[in-house]
């Protein structure tokens, strides 16, 4: 009996000439699919407009793409990209980062409060719920790209990646994409979950606050056991993805404990 997986899956469904649709992409476009009528659910408990949704939407889909896309050019391959700045709009050739996300996401939702009359806090509190859902989706999308995979492991569930592009090292590995992608759908049913605890009525801060904790601080865990993105980061203890999430921690346990001492918001 194998003590491990071989992981051959074809990134792409089907080709059509030069026309490929891949898993990734339908992956991450299914996470714009599901999180809609996540919110849906939210928007009608709270008697906000769906007009505001679908505007909102918008901006989310904007803010995410812009976001990833220029984090990953901008934090893991600044010379090449400011070298060649036409290359940084094919985002279809692949190149996004989570920490570039989050930080589009933060501008869009600032500019959505602005011109919604909507408090920065309270969309972001909702927003952030779909959000790790997402990252469930796009993890899974890099397993089907065999990318983004850990270090080799003796553990009976380690992955042959075959298509990784690296024929002679055909070590187990670290399935690390399943291991960020379920404990970001564990994240997302906590976040879901506290929610509806509080009725719909967290204290504005919290469950945003929260979610930076849990998910920046899994992604600085699972980091650990992650083959290094970049060549540069060989040499580094902590990677550059840790050492992006850091901030991203300490900010969320700020708006935890301020939100700990304010009343909750009605």
């Amino acid at each position: 009996m194998l003590n491990y997986i071989n992981w051959n899956v074809d990134p792409e469904i089907f080709r059509v000439g030069s026309f490929a649709v891949r898993w990734y992409g339908l992956l991450f476009a299914s996470s714009f699919f599901f999180g809609y009528f996540i919110m849906l659910r939210i928007f009608k408990k709270e008697n906000i407009p769906v007009s505001v949704l679908d505007t909102l939407t918008t901006y989310m889909v904007i803010g995410t793409i812009v976001g990833a896309r220029l984090g990953h050019c901008l934090f893991y391959e600044p010379a090449y990209y400011l070298a060649h700045p036409l290359q940084i709009l094919m985002v279809w050739e692949g190149g996004l980062a989570s920490h570039g996300a989050a930080v589009g996401i933060i501008i869009t939702i600032l500019i959505f409060g602005r011109v919604k009359k909507l408090p920065f806090l309270w969309v972001m509190d909702r927003v952030v719920i779909v959000v790790a859902l997402s990252g469930l989706f796009i993890r899974f999308g890099n397993l089907m790209n065999s990318e983004i995979f850990g270090h080799i492991t003796s553990l009976p569930w380690g992955f042959r990646f075959l298509r990784a592009g690296h024929p002679m090292d055909l070590d187990p590995r670290h399935p690390t994409q399943l291991y960020e992608g379920l404990s970001y759908l564990l994240i997302f049913l906590f976040l879901w979950w506290y929610y509806y605890k509080k009725n719909g009525k967290p204290a504005q801060g919290m469950i945003f606050g929260m979610f930076l904790i849990l998910v920046f601080g899994m992604r600085f865990l699972i980091e650990f056991a992650k083959e290094p993105q970049e060549s540069f980061e060989k040499t580094m203890f902590l990677n550059l993805g840790q050492l992006l999430s850091i901030p991203l921690i300490i900010a969320g346990a700020v708006l935890v404990w301020k939100a700990g001492r304010s009343k909750v918001v009605k």
